[in-house]
């Protein structure tokens, strides 16, 4: 620029806006919860009269460590789903909660007195409870403030807590419906049990992972006079030598081919002997005989064993008539058919220990055979029984999990007593408390249940009159996202047992029932039944907690004159902590004021695990109690793994922890990565996706701080009515209406990805790489009150009102900036908006489909001219003035319409319909238009930069006549 020509800088409308370009926000996050603290913004919405209400009903986490990123994803999402319902129109409240009992919890405590040499039996077991209280109370402080700092909303000040008082009084009260409808019963059955915790497990208390076993191949001799069968063997396979001592019975299949084979001969270490003869299921005895050392040459199959010559045989243990074996084995043992047996893998044959199998034990139970089965060898903590013969005191665990001693002398007596025909080992897939990492067993010990399948007595027959019945129908009441979640509890809830209601633990609700001495758990006056018993229970727990019914004298006070207290026993098991869980909607939804008005929730949201855990619980609870589901629609999500696919772990290094992130990138990037993700299925998180993510954020910032730098000043007196707007916006308005509908249904088909993926390119793409680009110069250089220039604030301030709620469920803090630095304030918030209502006659599709053909056409004109930029041609595409060749007259007539030069950014535009020339760039995804380069003819502007004929010859020198007409 020479020396004397003016500089019109300052007579430009640049952005002007105070909202930073970098966002500081792990720096800047905690004023603005701080803030939301002080205006009340939770309790400010529940404040807005004749809303539908809207319950998203809190699954419960343990109060017992930090917060992992599983734990993030979930309240983020859970987040995202209140604040689209509240901001499209309801009344979206949200009551966190936190599950305060069992293992978890008394595990820790447990492990406080381990260091400090203290006996947890020595404790007073109210102390104890007190202990676990207050370690529970610590932790939920702590967790709500790490929940809070990832801008989750809700009722922080009043979470429900299941050791709240009257939740142990309405968790009791639920189980004393059990009691009185009937479906309560006492049984003794095979259950998962965890030896380390010592107490009985749920499958959701159970995690499987790989586990190296024994596996053995062992002999039950054949000893009926039958021919060439009397002195043979039926093998059994099994991969848990320990059942072997409580062995009754072993079991076939009777559709498979079975054979009586004969060893030929033996290699120099084998334990078969020739002349042995073993019967075996066709398909499998050549594996047998290979992992026995035999080759094919060494035995002979003789001849088939058909089922019903199998029907008439009878065994004995390999421990039968062992020296110092007390004749504990000696009778002899069942052999029949069942329908479980396969010839899959193994032998053809079962071993059954039906007090540490369940299908073993419905098979004795339903022929009426329990009593002669059911043995008692192993204890609380994993050993066998004292007295128990070679076994007594070995360990199927260690103390610490790993491998016993009790596999390791069971297999060496079957060796010394000759029973072992071949023994290897296996890795498989195992059941492990997801507590104590140790692996489980199955064990038959005496348990409270919820009988599914035993009518309810409760009179609710429409619903079903079993629990299992009464489940099954609601499933299909219930809306699943994903849908697949639907066939998946289903299925669970078609094949589950009865709900095993009691542990052995001290931290939790008891179950609070009496049962009468020297009655059988068969006979019907075994348990107490009695109103006014249960009244003055829920009375005192109501006042007390459940700690009343461990102090002394509970039992006299609680069975008061009603009852004789010296003809009852107290019982001590305290309940699965599912079940206080699957108790929520009633002391939550049902009994809150800011529950939910029918007592039902819109939505439980959980990860996909609990389809076993809190959805089925909660279902069968309800369902047992209430006849129904307590929730209109379940939400899954999957679990996180790091970058590789891989699941984290502290060991591999490969762990995220919500509070670094935070720490780093601030909660909105955390935040935005869940909103970037498909929860539906597992989600990969790590640092190079979250530099990613904090790309697109920048991308997503800088659209809104052109919104906010474009509409400094901006009046109602500048508003313009869409029908006297050009195209272009009355474009963008059409635009906004199609995100509109687009938004508001994905917000309530909880599709944040689609909410989030529309916003993000309609942002990047419709508006910082088309419509800002093109109307800067109408922004920046009209003046004042041009109708052009009016026309696109008036679209940038509806932009402003609807990105800003669109977006503010998903970047609470951004958005939140955002809406500041526009409108400071004292008591305003984005987040005590709604979102705004768009006008149906917004949408004009024909209005859309002519400027989807204007854009395809300036992609190609685009293309050009970065042809033209590369080679150095040009430096700006203002210096273009090319020649566009449409061969569509229709598309050629609706360029003639606009400002085509606008649009391309250029000085200049021709557009005909003659033939492109050779040398025409051509964009192959844009056929039918050529384009010609040509230089803008005439000189710049030297307020607009545009290079026109006319430029220098209006009133202010060196620029075009609208530069000149802005001056004034």
């Amino acid at each position: 620029m020479c020396a004397d020509t003016p500089d019109y800088k300052d007579t430009l409308h640049l952005p002007e806006t105070d909202f930073p370009m970098r966002a500081g926000l792990p720096n800047r996050e905690p004023d603005w919860l701080a803030r939301w603290e002080k205006i009340g913004v939770y309790n400010r919405l529940r404040e807005k009269e004749g809303r539908k209400p809207f319950t998203l009903h809190d699954g419960p986490p343990y109060a017992n460590g930090h917060l992992h990123i599983g734990h993030a994803l979930n309240k983020i999402l859970k987040d995202f789903v209140v604040r689209s319902q509240q901001m499209m129109g309801r009344d979206a409240r949200y009551i966190p909660g936190w599950d305060c009992h069992g293992l978890p919890i008394e595990w820790k405590i447990e492990e406080q007195y381990r260091k400090k040499g203290k006996d947890k039996d020595a404790v007073d077991v109210v102390e104890f409870r007190q202990e676990c209280r207050r370690f529970a109370e610590g932790w939920i402080d702590i967790q709500r403030e790490e929940f809070k700092r990832l801008g989750v909303t809700g009722n922080w000040g009043e979470p429900y807590l299941t050791m709240d008082f009257h939740a142990e009084r309405v968790i009791a009260e639920e189980f004393q419906k059990f009691l009185m409808n009937g479906t309560l019963y006492q049984g003794s059955k095979p259950v998962m049990w965890s030896p380390i915790e010592q107490t009985a497990l749920a499958e959701a208390e159970v995690e499987y992972h790989d586990k190296e076993s024994f596996t053995i191949w062992v002999k039950f001799e054949v000893v009926d006079d039958k021919g060439d069968l009397a002195g043979a063997n039926v093998v059994i396979w099994t991969t848990t030598p320990w059942t072997i001592p409580s062995n009754k019975a072993v079991v076939y299949g009777s559709e498979f081919s079975y054979g009586l084979y004969e060893v030929t001969g033996t290699p120099d270490e084998c334990w078969a002997s020739v002349g042995d003869r073993y019967i075996l299921a066709d398909k499998l005895a050549g594996d047998v005989f290979t992992r026995a050392r035999l080759d094919d040459g060494m035995y002979k199959r003789v001849r088939d064993v058909p089922a019903d010559e199998l029907a008439g045989l009878s065994l004995k243990h390999p421990l039968a008539g062992a020296e110092g074996g007390n004749g504990e084995w000696d009778d002899i043992r069942d052999f029949r058919a069942a329908d479980f047996v396969t010839d899959e893998e193994g032998t053809g044959f079962v071993h059954c220990a039906p007090s540490h199998g369940m299908e073993e034990y419905e098979l004795y139970r339903d022929l009426g055979m329990l009593e002669q089965v059911i043995t008692y060898n192993v204890m609380d903590d994993g050993s066998f029984r004292e007295d128990l013969p070679f076994f007594g005191g070995k360990y199927i665990l260690s103390r610490k999990g790993g491998e016993g001693d009790a596999n390791k002398a069971v297999i060496d007596k079957l060796v010394e007593v000759g029973g072992l025909l071949a023994r290897g080992k296996i890795k498989h897939s195992y059941p492990h408390s997801w507590r104590s990492k140790a692996p489980v067993i199955y064990r038959n010990t005496p348990q409270w249940f919820a009988a599914i399948d035993k009518p309810v007595g409760d009179g609710q027959d429409t619903f079903g009159k079993t629990i299992r019945e009464r489940a099954l129908t609601e499933i299909d009441n219930v809306t699943w996202t994903p849908k697949s979640g639907r066939n998946r509890l289903y299925s669970m809830m078609e094949a589950r047992p009865d709900w095993v209601l009691s542990r052995q633990r001290a931290w939790g609700v008891p179950l609070t029932c009496f049962v009468k001495k020297g009655a059988l758990p068969t006979d019907p006056e075994y348990l107490l039944r009695n109103e006014a018993v249960n009244a003055r229970i829920l009375e005192a727990f109501e006042a007390e907690g459940a700690d009343a019914w461990y102090k002394p004298g509970a039992k006299e006070r609680f069975l008061g004159n009603d009852v004789n207290a010296a003809d009852y026993e107290q019982v001590f098991d305290i309940l699965d902590v599912w079940f206080d869980s699957g108790s929520t909607h009633a002391f939550v939804l049902r009994d809150r004021a800011d529950g939910s008005d029918d007592g039902i929730a819109d939505l439980y949201l959980e990860g996909t695990d609990q389809h076993r855990g809190w959805f089925h619980s909660s279902l069968l609870q309800s369902c047992g109690t209430n006849g129904r589901a307590p929730y209109r629609g379940v939400l899954t999500h999957g679990f996180t793994l790091d970058e590789k696919g891989n699941k984290m772990s502290k060991s591999l290094g490969n762990t995220i922890v919500p509070e670094e992130v935070v720490k780093q990138y601030g909660a909105d990037i955390l935040r935005l990565w869940v909103a970037q993700t498909d929860y539906t299925a597992d989600q990969r998180i790590g640092p190079e996706i979250l530099k990613g993510v904090a790309d697109s954020y920048r991308r997503l910032r800088n659209t809104m701080r052109f919104l906010l730098g474009n509409l400094t000043g901006f009046s109602e007196d500048e508003r313009m009515a869409p029908a006297e707007m050009p195209e272009l916006e009355r474009w963008v308005l059409h635009r906004l209406a199609e995100l509109d509908e687009r938004v508001r249904k994905g917000y309530d088909a909880y599709d944040f990805q689609g909410v989030y993926r529309s916003l993000f390119e309609f942002a990047t793409t419709d508006l910082s790489a088309f419509y800002f680009d093109i109307r800067k110069d109408a922004l920046y250089c009209d003046g004042a009150d041009s109708l052009r220039r009016r026309a696109a604030r008036t679209v940038l301030d509806i932009l402003f009102h609807r990105l800003t709620t669109w977006l503010a469920p998903l970047l609470v803090f951004t958005m939140e900036d955002v809406w500041l630095s526009r409108f400071p304030g004292d008591e305003g918030s984005v987040h005590l908006q709604d979102i705004p209502e768009t006008p149906s006659d917004w949408r004009d599709e024909a209005l859309a489909a002519k400027w989807a053909g204007v854009r395809q056409v300036r992609r190609a004109v685009t293309a050009a001219l970065e042809v033209e930029r590369r080679e150095k041609t040009i430096g700006a595409s203002l210096e273009a003035a090319p020649v566009v060749h449409v061969e569509d007259d229709a598309v050629r007539a609706a360029l003639g319409t606009v400002s085509f030069e606008d649009i391309c950014i250029t000085s200049g535009v021709e557009i005909t319909g003659d033939p492109a020339p050779a040398e025409a760039f051509r964009l192959p995804e844009v056929p039918g238009v050529g384009v010609v380069f040509e230089r803008a003819d005439g000189d710049k502007c030297q307020r607009c930069w545009k290079i026109l004929p006319d430029v220098g010859r209006h009133a202010h020198d060196a620029v075009c006549g609208r530069c000149d007409a802005a001056l004034g």
